[in-house]
């Protein structure tokens, strides 16, 4: 089992709140409760390894994606329920409760995050965590401070692990 809640050294500060370390079990927990969860993939998160992990969690929880960055050729005839959208319009998006989402169903009470630049990632979701209830839950290879809870700082290897641990127990 990796231990994700470990390594969560701040470089940067971003208010008083930081997020909460949590484990692979609560990550996928808190990702089947969520009653309008989001998969948000940035660029970073094409890399084979991370791409397919990608896919395997969007089809065991049956998550529509938001595909930001360059993200979106790497959901091409992957059967999944991918769309594209700008990350900082999305961080905008959210937080109006009166956005139809990006299938017309209604906002998204959960985001989870995946392939972001660390202090990009962080910028759009001080947005979301000071102006809206949205959870946002970050399965990335950083510690990502303005998430409600995160993954700590992880190797690749240690990320790889912790991923295919999120999708045992979806």
């Amino acid at each position: 089992m990796v231990d994700t809640t470990k390594n969560t050294k701040l470089f940067t500060t971003y208010g008083v709140k930081t997020s909460k370390a949590i484990s692979t079990e609560i990550a996928a927990k808190m990702i089947s409760k969520a009653k309008r969860p989001l998969l948000v993939i940035g660029a970073t998160g094409l890399t084979p390894e991370v791409l397919d992990r990608a896919v395997k969690i969007a089809k065991a929880a049956n998550l529509p994606i938001a595909a930001t960055g360059s993200s979106m050729p790497g959901f091409v005839d992957k059967d999944v329920d991918a769309k594209y959208i700008n990350l900082h319009q999305l961080g905008f998006y959210v937080t109006d409760e009166a956005w139809p989402g990006l299938d017309g169903k209604g906002t998204y009470d959960t985001l989870i995050l995946l392939g972001h630049i660390k202090y990009y990632i962080n910028q759009v979701l001080s947005g979301t965590k000071n102006f809206s209830n949205v959870k946002a839950i970050a399965i990335d290879r950083n510690y990502i401070q303005n998430a409600t809870m995160s993954f700590g700082n992880l190797s690749k290897e240690d990320h790889i692990a912790a991923l295919d641990e999120v999708i045992a127990n979806l």
